[in-house]
């Protein structure tokens, strides 16, 4: 509830640790920092930067919050991630539910803006929690609306008890078509 200061060496030490391990590519992923006044853009940017410094061939994804939508992302466009990603996580009907302190709208609003930047964007949607193949189907044009690139769909599994039930799982035939679908 009352996460850590950041620190400033671990851009360098994440950066050390990308050369290496000699990555193609990097994902530097973050919970979200609703405590810090940029809700943690400029550590994520400074994350980018020195990767980029130590492994300039590196592809860098960022897998982000929405930043509650604030124009703290811009700081993060700065410093142009190869692949900006952020995750509805799930359809329109079901955000309340599953994520709620977030919003459908919202996350739709990030991937734009990454899009405008000229970012590659990226988006994940977790199955398996109540929706409809239709309902899926719509956020795959909801964000195909807004640019988005790249879609990863997975099967919910429910982390422990606390947590929302599985529905149902999603046979592997119907994920191949959404993916047709998207």
């Amino acid at each position: 509830r009352r996460p850590a200061a950041l620190d400033p060496g671990e851009p360098s030490r994440v950066a050390a640790a990308v050369e290496r391990l000699g990555l193609d590519h990097a994902v530097v992923t973050m919970v979200a920092r609703d405590d810090l006044a940029d809700g943690g853009m400029a550590h994520v940017a400074d994350c980018v930067r020195a990767i980029r410094r130590r492994s300039p061939l590196t592809r860098v994804e960022t897998l982000i919050s929405d930043v509650k939508g604030t124009d703290a992302l811009d700081l993060l466009i700065a410093a142009k991630p190869d692949v900006l990603n952020h995750n509805i996580e799930t359809v329109a009907r079901l955000q309340r539910a599953v994520r709620p302190s977030a919003g459908y709208a919202r996350s739709l609003s990030v991937l734009a803006r990454g899009k405008a930047a000229d970012l590659t964007t990226k988006s994940g949607i977790i199955v398996g929690m109540g929706e409809t193949i239709d309902e899926v189907e719509a956020a795959l044009v909801d964000l195909a609306s807004v640019g988005v690139d790249i879609v990863t769909i997975g099967q919910y599994l429910r982390p422990n008890t606390n947590h929302l039930p599985v529905a149902r799982w999603v046979e592997p035939a119907e994920i191949d078509q959404l993916k047709s679908f998207g």
